[in-house]
């Protein structure tokens, strides 16, 4: 099943305008418009946040715009500039899947099948894409759903910022919306209107024929597209840069075998491609356009920069099984869309040294089958507060030569959260007699401690006098668990005097 996101931008091309002015550009309090022109009237074309909560829409006439608003800040329309700057995104874009163009004038289309999984599932991947352009000054939303159609009308009429069509929900999503929803022009929209239609179910139940007669094609065609009964191929985005290889076929193939075949021959080709730059492959894409302009693709990514043909013709076979051929593949493209330096390693010069023991293609396999967000390792950070003293990084950073301290011991598993346990214990500085966690009561055999943890006052106030008491206990089934007390047992301002579970020992 195919599934698509829509990704829309509200204010958009506001949003460019003030990240190309900078600090010049207007605050986000002054309602700012762009105008073009129409034939021979000059309208409001685009409108940010500020404009439209003061009553501003887009295709009213610029004078009125200016009367209605006393203080509004009104700009030229470059549409060059803004295709520029979607396209640009849409190559940011393609680290999430490999299909991805741009879908003017306020928004993306990815191809996200098959995808998702590497971005921790759809939700998480939405939250991701809106996140990460919230952080650069754009707003957004983002829609996923089984047909391009309905991800670009949920994108903009159910996003709040993100919505996630359940798969094979779209035609009925679809038909409770407006008839906007279906990428129609304005003149049909009205036309519409006009006869009483409001929603897409009441277009959809109405007789198709005397619809076409009056509106033209496009009608249908757009209703059919968006309930998937009419697929709506795009040409994805390249990079004038791109490392590309190409093979069409004079008859279309459609057996694995032989598809895997033709990816050898475009991975050594590219490999060549890539040597004779001194460059080496992060992420590869591998799309297969089919006979009935569908397009398909498998991506591949690699922990460091790799350009072994064997390797890399592997990474991308174990994909083939997902590849629909459909009634056959008439092109191969074979894409680095990731690309970096590629250094050479020097080799053992002498029979009593060890070899260093090369674990990247293990890495490269499981972070291709589970997602390289979930493949990653800690590192120590320079805190003595537990929760904070270790963060993730990838599997293949470089050791950067910190350590953990070594006085205490700590468990190898912290929970997400401290817990919460009751306990009886002698303060100030005796361990628990007992403890119950989880419902079940545990006597105490063994204990060391206290191990005094002081808070860090540079990150919150809160934190000045605040300390905890840990423990290491046994109890009588052999189980050990790492405990602490918040507060010095004595001075009520250092803690709640609450006993937690934080740890548990192997």
């Amino acid at each position: 099943m195919t599934r698509v996101v829509s990704l829309y931008f509200p204010t958009w091309p506001t949003d460019r305008l003030r990240r190309t002015m900078g600090q010049s550009a207007p605050s986000a309090e002054t309602p700012v418009i762009m105008l073009g022109r129409q034939g021979n009237r000059r309208l409001v074309l685009a409108a940010d946040a500020a404009a439209r909560a003061a009553g501003l829409r887009v295709g009213i006439p610029a004078s009125k715009a200016h009367v209605l608003v006393p203080n509004l800040q009104s700009f030229d329309l470059d549409a060059a500039a803004d295709a520029a700057s979607l396209d640009r995104m849409a190559l940011w874009s393609l680290r999430y899947a490999p299909i991805v163009a741009a879908d003017p004038p306020d928004g993306l289309i990815i191809d996200t099948t098959g995808a998702d999984h590497l971005h921790g599932g759809e939700e998480a991947m939405l939250e991701g894409l809106v996140s990460r352009m919230a952080a650069s000054g754009i707003e957004a939303r983002a829609a996923v759903a089984d047909t391009w159609g309905a991800a670009h009308a949920c994108a903009r009429f159910l996003a709040r910022p993100t919505f996630v069509a359940p798969v094979g929900e779209a035609p009925a999503i679809m038909r409770g919306l407006p008839i906007g929803a279906l990428r129609l022009p304005r003149d049909i929209v009205e036309g519409l209107l006009t006869l009483g239609f409001e929603r897409v179910g009441e277009i959809e139940a109405a007789p198709r024929a005397s619809l076409t007669l009056r509106f033209g094609a496009e009608l249908g065609r757009r209703l059919d597209q968006a309930m998937g009964r009419r697929s709506e191929p795009f040409e994805p985005i390249r990079s004038p840069e791109l490392i590309e290889v190409r093979r069409a076929f004079g008859e279309p193939i459609g057996a694995a075998d032989t598809i895997a075949r033709y990816t050898g021959k475009l991975v050594a080709a590219l490999c060549e491609a890539l040597a004779a730059k001194g460059l080496g492959a992060r992420r590869l894409d591998l799309l297969f356009h089919r006979v009935d302009n569908r397009i398909e693709a498998i991506r591949a990514g690699t922990a460091v920069p790799v350009r072994d043909v064997k390797r890399l013709t592997r990474l991308l076979s174990d994909r083939i099984e997902t590849v629909d051929p459909g009634f056959g593949i008439e092109v191969m493209t074979l894409a680095a869309t990731l690309v970096e330096p590629f250094a050479s390693r020097q080799i053992i010069s002498s029979l009593v040294e060890e070899p260093e023991p090369d674990i990247t293609d293990l890495i490269d396999t499981l972070a291709n089958r589970i997602g390289e967000q979930r493949l990653y390792r800690f590192s120590p950070v320079e805190s003595d507060v537990p929760e904070r003293s270790a963060r993730r990084i990838a599997a293949t950073a470089p050791d950067d030569g910190t350590s953990w301290p070594g006085e205490w011991p700590r468990p190898p598993r912290l929970l997400t959260h401290p817990e919460p346990i009751e306990t009886m214990a002698l303060l100030p500085d005796h361990p628990p007699v007992w403890f119950s966690w989880r419902g079940i009561r545990r006597r105490v055999a063994r204990a060391d401690g206290p191990e005094r943890v002081f808070g860090e006052w540079w990150q919150r106030d809160a934190e000045l006098i605040a300390v905890r008491d840990y423990f290491q206990v046994e109890d009588e089934a052999g189980d050990r668990f790492w405990i602490y007390r918040a507060g010095d047992g004595e001075d009520p301002e250092t803690g709640s005097h609450k006993w937690f579970l934080h740890g548990v020992f192997a």
